[in-house]
């Protein structure tokens, strides 16, 4: 029902019109089984018609033909739609969320819920087709028995009602099951990611491989791995046990019935057939049910998913050019404050700061002390739990954050470089970009083309170096640096320091470097040093003159 209700949402007319085709389908089918029954009663009587029954059969076969692959080709384009909708609104939510909503949710979970969840109500919705026109074809099939004798099909309809309600039972049981393998996912996908991300320490590391590979990853995986056999397992028992049901409905028929009422063998050749019609497009359907259990636990994690992405979704809308020329940029005694996953809680602030145009200006202090969380402050990611943002003396609203945004480029210590160069539409983007690539030595290494990077695979400190590159063709007011230099060698640090930062102070732009480099703290405007989330200093260090030309 999650998976039709799931269509439904996504367009109810062709649903409707799909569902339509598909009951055309079953009782085309039904009546084509009813015409072959008939046919074979007739059979050596000089009464029957050949001709007209196989003109009749004809047709009916030709329509059902018809109505199913109607019934197809619609419930397939309706599914594909589907999920292309799920997949792009998904996207979307993620990218209108507050970033620490995404922090606290976890890459794991995201990557869980764009892949594994997604993919899992692909396939489901695929197969929802024959599954679809199966369901036509039982209920014709019933409705033609119902047609031969309304005892037959109360009998029929009291196995049926036993066989639902165990079958039900053992359904919940399985989809609980897979529940609950399916929330091990998260988990397992974490695991991978530490597999993939921490391959290096683990090789240098032979006691915490093995204890990584058997206490955590070995551990989930089977654990995920016992669920989803269990469940499978129902499922499997369902199959097996609906198909022993219709086995005994065909036994009461053909051996209890005539004993029991005046039946004529017509009338019994009717119900065996269609009893053993049926049973193809029923064990197609319960053959499905994995799958589309599957895909029921995939809808209610993504729709948990969605809702907590509702909850920390932004005003995402730049109705406004950003501004190109600007006085001041203020914190009022703003303040920031989270919890970790660990239950720790860390605040930053209040702090009072005034940055201006045409200044470098150095974040300073320990590992902890909130240099990374000031940055993201200013930069309109994290939104103040206390006081407020101000530009140009208006405060930053929730409407104005991702318009307020547009002033700055950042290169983040945990920075991501796209193969291509992403919202540029200037003819002379390639002629830019190499000039850039010349300034950063790595016009021999890396070429562009139409905005596309020629390779990514390269050293950090060389990534770092392109991800450079983009920031200066955005050409912002505004420029944050994460240990940008952390990854370079000392020829390239100095540059970074002496040579890069004051082109850009030049070009009235604003820099805000967090750094560790001491050596290089004289090349800033100013240093603003943090302790434990609070501002200890707030100095303007005399520039030597390395730094000025």
């Amino acid at each position: 029902m999650n998976l039709i209700q799931f269509l439904w949402r996504s367009s109810a007319r062709a649903a409707t019109l799909a569902l339509a085709t598909s009951v055309l389908a079953g009782v085309c089918t039904a009546g084509a089984i009813a015409l072959v029954n008939a046919a074979i009663g007739q059979l050596g009587e000089a009464t029957g018609n050949p001709i007209a029954y196989a003109t009749s059969f004809i047709v009916l076969a030709i329509a059902s033909l018809f109505a199913s692959v109607l019934a197809r080709v619609l419930l397939v384009r309706l599914s594909q739609d589907s999920v292309f909708a799920l997949q792009v609104q998904l996207s979307q939510q993620i990218l209108a969320s507050d970033l620490r909503q995404l922090e606290c949710l976890g890459t794991p979970r995201l990557l869980a819920g764009l892949t594994e969840d997604v993919q899992a109500i692909a396939t489901a919705v695929y197969l929802l087709p024959p599954v679809g026109i199966s369901l036509a074809v039982v209920a014709g099939c019933f409705a033609y028995i119902a047609w031969l004798s309304g005892w037959v099909f109360l009998g029929v309809m009291g196995l049926a009602v036993v066989a639902g309600y165990s079958c039900r039972w053992l359904l919940r049981r399985g989809r609980g099951l897979l529940a609950q393998a399916r929330s091990l996912q998260d988990v397992l996908f974490g695991q991978f990611a530490a597999l993939t991300g921490g391959i290096k320490e683990l090789k240098l590391h032979a006691r915490g491989r093995t204890d990584f590979l058997t206490a955590d990853l070995r551990a989930t995986a089977d654990r995920y791995r016992l669920l989803s056999a269990r469940g499978l397992i129902l499922f499997a028992t369902t199959d097996s046990w609906g198909k022993s049901i219709f086995f005994v409905a065909i036994g009461l028929i053909l051996f209890a019935l005539p004993q029991a009422f005046a039946i004529d063998t017509e009338a019994i050749a009717g119900f065996v057939v269609t009893f053993a019609f049926v049973v193809g497009p029923l064990e197609n359907i319960v053959n499905k049910l994995p799958l589309v259990s599957r895909a029921s636990v995939a809808l209610q994690n993504l729709e948990a998913l969605k809702l907590q992405l509702q909850d920390g979704a932004e005003v995402a809308s730049v109705t406004r050019a950003p501004r190109s020329r600007w006085q001041t940029l203020e914190l009022r005694a703003a303040a920031y404050t989270y919890r970790g996953t660990d239950g720790s809680e860390f605040a930053l602030g209040p702090i009072d700061l005034t940055l201006h145009p045409g200044e470098v200006v150095f974040i300073v202090g320990g590992n902890g002390s909130g240099k990374s969380t000031l940055a993201k402050l200013l930069l309109g990611l994290y939104v103040p739990s206390a006081g407020a943002i101000y530009f140009d003396g208006d405060r930053v609203e929730s409407g104005d954050r991702d318009w307020y945004r547009q002033h700055f480029s950042a290169v983040f210590a945990d920075f991501y470089l796209f193969e291509r160069l992403l919202g540029f539409d200037e003819p002379d983007l390639d002629a830019r970009a190499l000039k850039y690539l010349q300034t950063l030595q790595l016009d021999g290494k890396v070429q562009i083309e139409r905005g596309r990077l020629s390779t990514t695979q390269l050293s950090q400190g060389q990534r770092k170096r392109l991800a450079l590159l983009v920031a200066y063709l955005e050409d912002r007011p505004m420029y944050v640096f994460d240990e940008w230099a952390a990854d370079q060698d000392p020829h390239f640090r100095a540059v970074f320091y002496e040579q890069l930062l004051p082109e850009l102070r030049d070009r009235g732009k604003t820099v805000i470097a967090i750094s560790h480099d001491d050596r290089y703290f004289h090349c800033a405007d100013r240093t603003i040093a943090l302790d434990y989330g609070r501002v200890v200093s707030d100095t303007r260090p005399a520039r030597s003159s390395a730094c000025t030309d």
